[in-house]
């Protein structure tokens, strides 16, 4: 009841506070000595002509009751009807209440109960005037940012074609008090909520939505417009109402509602003045002395220089220690100078067309580069490392790498809650709505083992991409829309108003401080120049950029403010701009001297220690892989067991745990207990393991089960690989969202921090990476030669022809062979102690192929034991998880052991090797296949059959010594791919190579095709009897050429 006094007070006309307050008091008071407890009645419309409703009922009945009776007064029984107009008209409760008229004299019940409401026949208009201001609030909440004064250029409909809403007043005088009279005027009525004119200087009592009052609680309409349009409707639109937390509402509600909140000191324009200049005449200088050389530069949204520093400032102030970055190339050479401090002769000499390169690779172009910094943030003086990712220019591709990165490294310094490391990711506006990527990514935010508790986007928003305007680029009226399915509130602002832009980007940093999750800021500006410097836009946008040749620059219209307001005077002003141009010019001499580009000079991501002080390994030998006796038998134990007491799991798992310890037993493992056995054995080395994509925990096959459930407790989970040792290192292993693209990118930034952690992504099919291939293709093919960015992750990827058909079969090895970086047409010149370790250390990455348990575990191990780090391609089995022939004894595991690189035939073709006919080269499962075939048809002693596991680098040395053991065989490549698939056009080159080209290679496999497969389990059958009929026909070549 105390809620309902209260709510009703609320409502009445505030022409006297005091008084209000007093008949409030004496109302309570009233009813406080009246109530009792009674059972309530649910039903609406029920009588209460044995019991009046005020003899007790809880408040909460009550309330409910008037909020049913504001919706339609007919909902409720005629005596309650009357109960809440009578309140309403300010009537004590005993006088407010009129019993319900006896059965006999209805019409004399009704009769006094019209007489009661009519003391105040305005209670209806004054209720429906306090809800149409409730509702004018609410409207400049959610739709204010709509007619918000964002667009520097004054051309709204790029931004937004559709009209702005009617509930919300739009003029150019917005703040003209004398202009309300005809804005309200066309507003009148139904279209404004019916508020008048006569409204206009009624006092309303402030509904607790809103923070417009400040200290007050009441405001004559003309006073709560005039604050709903300076928060709302001026160079900042907000974007939050639909948030699903209250108290996120409320708290963005105060940052931009409260009046006189946007001040502030005069140190503070000056330094963001000072920061305006640098921005601008970093552009400035590089135009006159580099006019026709791409630079992709910021003019028109300078204030990005100073809306990063914003937010790294406060992010500092926060804690923070440590922010990487991703962003596209418009802006990056302003970003590396101005914001990540790099030297400013480093960035000039990039335009100098005769500095030679460094032999440290390919490079890469200025506007791609990275770099790291670890320097004192001036404003809060405390140390802050910086790092902006190099990246392609495949927009947005950076955007899961950098998030990789920063859990990375909030993992490696124990930040659960990612106070002490945080991301930065800038966008342009066409990437940012046409981008799938983007939304991959913002959809692993607030997943646990991807979180990075709260990203900053920033958004520089040119109004245009390359050519496009945006209603033909994107179906959203903002490109930034992508954000809402976060729930991550979206800050838009004018960026030609650098104090709102500063504003906002600390509201920004605070909010990601605060709660840890993902915000937008918006920077509404334009592109002074083409999509480069040597592009004409008015080809497409004439009118846009006839504006834009008009537009005064955001430095000249920010100083002549200071200028005017006597924050700054003139001369200052040129002191600084001449202060910084000089900084400038010493620079570009400086650059004269370099004569050798270094690429390392660049780099994002050092590993320290992990590498001479030159750069380069610290050894070029790999020790053995193996393992001792008593190593093997405890990790293969924890295997297959489960290390936690009272934990029930599935039947059929005890079953599978119970053939594991009876491999162990035996001294024999299959695949799933030879990955166990490396990934136990580096952890309690102290390697971190990290393995991740979609269905990992448990395999798509079903054969991993490294996350064992508890059959009786939701939720309850045991990860056995944690249990290895005492000290050992954290075993991460997490299903991924159903993304490729994102969570590929993710797992690469991840092992881009570290050298000491092996970091894995496994595709459900192999396949499956296609929709990654530009995380594969622009970052870890050639991410080394680019950028001297050295990557050790690896890629698990299921492959192999088991009759599935066309997407579940091929993992496409064709496509990543032939993007290594080896010369198939050269036999390498090294020694044959170095001959391996020096091809992998040549190599762009590492592909192989292994047919046995023992050789998967060799190649993890190598991984983390080798003195670099490349990346591996492992195209892993299906069928052979579980062949019985597909299993290694621990003698292949022991110390002294290493992964072999080709394994040779070891049957009866070694006893006399001269009467061997052919010699059949494979790689993969179809070993087992060519087997099972050549003991079919009795050819153990005239066909010797040798695997090729690691196929790049290709093994010339060890595959010479085949060739040379059986001299009198013909050579012939089998693969169960097809012919324009597989390994074929990759192998033959190489195969020629070794034997210096005096033996033909054959081919024995499936005829080229369009589909990686068949879909029919008939046809494959045959296709594969076919080829095993050419591989084991000896005279399958005779008379060709």
């Amino acid at each position: 009841m105390h809620r309902l006094r209260t709510t009703v007070v609320r409502l009445r006309p505030i022409t006297a506070p005091q008084t209000a307050k007093s008949q409030s008091q004496a109302r309570l008071a009233a009813v406080g000595g009246a109530l009792r407890t009674f059972q309530p009645m649910r039903s609406y419309t029920a009588s209460v002509s044995a019991e009046p409703f005020l003899n007790g009922t809880s408040s909460n009945y009550v309330e409910e009751m008037y909020y049913a009776w504001l919706e339609n007064p007919r909902s409720v029984h005629k005596s309650w009807d009357i109960f809440f107009r009578n309140a309403n008209a300010g009537a004590p409760p005993g006088a407010a209440y009129q019993s319900p008229p006896p059965l006999g004299g209805v019409a004399l019940g009704l009769a006094n109960a019209q007489a009661m409401v009519g003391v105040q026949p305005n209670v209806e208009k004054l209720v429906e005037d306090h809800l149409a201001v409730q509702s004018l609030v609410r409207a400049y909440q959610i739709r204010g940012h709509h007619v918000a004064q964002l667009d520097p250029l004054g051309i709204m409909a790029a931004i937004d074609p559709g009209p702005p809403p009617s509930d919300i007043i739009t003029s150019n005088d917005k703040l003209d008090l004398s202009g309300y009279k005809e804005r309200l005027y066309d507003l009148t009525a139904e279209e404004f909520y019916g508020l008048d004119e006569s409204d206009l200087d009624k006092v309303f009592r402030l509904p607790t939505t809103t923070f417009i009052g400040g200290s007050e609680s009441t405001l004559p309409l003309r006073e709560i417009i005039q604050r709903l349009e300076m928060a709302y409707c001026q160079s900042i639109g907000v974007e939050f109402m639909f948030i699903n937390d209250l108290e996120q509402c409320q708290w963005i509600r105060q940052k931009f509602e409260r009046p006189g909140i946007m001040q502030f000191t005069l140190e503070e324009k000056r330094t963001l003045l000072a920061r305006m200049v640098r921005s601008t005449r970093f552009e400035e200088f590089l135009q006159r002395k580099w006019s026709s050389e791409k630079r992709f530069g910021l003019e028109g949204c300078e204030s990005l220089i100073p809306a990063l520093k914003t937010i790294i400032d406060k992010s500092s102030m926060n804690g923070v220690e440590s922010i990487i970055m991703g962003m596209p190339h418009r802006g990056r050479l302003n970003v590396l100078a101005n914001v990540i401090r790099k030297e400013l002769d480093q960035i000039f000499c990039q335009f100098d067309s005769k500095l030679e390169a460094a032999d440290e690779g390919s490079g890469d172009v200025k506007y791609h580069l990275g770099m790291w910094h670890r320097r004192i943030n001036r404003v809060t003086d405390r140390n802050i490392t910086l790092s902006l990712m190099a990246n392609p220019s495949h927009l947005e591709a950076v955007d899961p790498v950098v998030q990789g990165k920063t859990k990375a490294e909030q993992f490696y310094c124990g930040d659960t809650e990612g106070n002490r490391v945080m991301s930065i990711l800038l966008h342009g506006d066409a990437a940012f709505a046409g981008q799938g990527v983007v939304y991959e990514t913002f959809h692993l935010s607030d997943l646990p083992s991807y979180t990075t508790h709260g990203t900053i986007h920033v958004v520089v928003n040119n109004q245009i991409g390359f050519t496009t305007d945006p209603r033909v680029a994107r179906s959203s009226s903002y490109p930034t829309d992508v954000a809402k399915v976060v729930n991550a509130p979206i800050f838009h602002v004018n960026a030609d108003d650098p104090e709102a832009v500063m504003y906002v980007c600390n509201v920004a940093a605070e909010w990601r401080a605060t709660f840890h999750k993902d915000v937008v800021v918006d920077l509404v500006c334009y592109r002074r120049n083409g999509h480069n410097e040597m592009d004409e836009p008015m080809f497409t946008q004439p009118l846009m950029y006839k504006q834009i040749k008009k537009q005064k620059g955001v430095l000249q219209k920010y100083a002549e403010k200071l200028i005017a307001e006597g924050a700054v005077t003139r001369q200052e002003y040129e002191e600084e701009i001449a202060k910084y141009d000089k900084i400038c010019e010493e620079a570009h001499a400086r650059s004269k001297d370099e004569k050798i580009l270094h690429i390392k000079h660049w780099l994002d991501s050092p590993w320290p220690g992990f590498f001479n002080m030159d750069g380069q390994p610290k050894s070029m030998t790999c020790p053995s892989t193996g393992l001792t006796e008593e190593e093997l038998g405890h990790i293969g134990h924890i295997a297959s067991s489960v290390p936690v007491e009272d934990f029930t799991i599935h039947g059929g798992l005890s079953r599978i745990l119970k053939g594991r310890a009876a491999m162990v037993g035996q001294r024999v493992c299959d695949w799933a207990l030879g990955e166990y056995m490396a990934f136990g054995s580096l952890l309690k080395e102290g390697t971190h393991i990290r393995l991740s994509g979609q269905d990992v925990e448990r395999g798509t096959f079903s054969h991993r089960h490294h996350v064992l459930h508890d059959q009786n407790v939701d939720k309850r989970i045991c990860i056995p690989m944690n249990h290895i040792a005492p000290n050992q290192a954290p075993y991460t292993v997490c299903n991924s969202s159903l993304s490729e693209y994102g969570v590929l990118g993710f797992e690469l930034g991840f092992a881009m921090a570290s050298p000491n952690a092996l970091v894995l992504w496994e595709a459900q099919f192999g396949d499956f990476h296609n929709t990654a291939q530009c995380i594969i293709d622009q970052f870890i093919c050639p991410g080394q030669a680019k950028w001297v960015r050295q990557n050790g992750i690896v890629l698990l990827l299921p492959h192999g022809m088991e009759g599935m058909g066309p997407e579940h079969s091929s993992a496409r090895p064709e496509r990543f062979l032939q993007m290594c970086n080896e010369d198939p047409d050269a036999y390498p010149k090294f020694s044959a102690e170095e001959f391996a370790v020096r091809q992998l250390y040549d190599c762009n990455w590492i592909i192989v192929n292994c047919s046995t348990p023992a050789n998967y575990f060799h190649v993890l191990r190598r991984q983390i034991l080798q003195p670099f780090r490349k990346p591996l391609i492992v195209f892993t089995p299906k069928s052979l998880l579980r062949h019985p022939d597909a299993k290694s004894s621990f003698d292949d595991m022991l110390l002294g052991t290493h992964f072999q690189r080709l394994i040779p035939d070891s049957g009866p073709v070694c006893e006399k090797p001269d009467g061997v006919k052919r010699i059949v080269f494979c790689t993969g499962k179809v070993y087992y296949e060519l087997t099972r075939e050549r003991k079919n048809r009795g050819m153990d002693n005239t066909v010797a059959i040798a695997r090729i596991e690691q196929l790049s680098p290709f093994p010339f040395d060890q595959v010479k010594v085949e060739t040379d053991r059986y001299p009198n065989a013909d050579l012939v490549w089998c693969q169960e791919e097809h012919k324009n698939q597989g390994y074929y056009d990759y192998v033959k080159p190489r195969l020629r190579t070794t034997v210096d080209r005096t033996r033909p290679v054959w081919y024995a496999g499936r005829g080229p095709a369009a589909a990686p497969a068949t879909g029919n389990k008939a046809a494959h059958l045959v296709e594969l009897q076919r080829f095993l009929d050419t591989a084991f026909n000896l005279d399958a070549f005779t008379g060709q050429s």
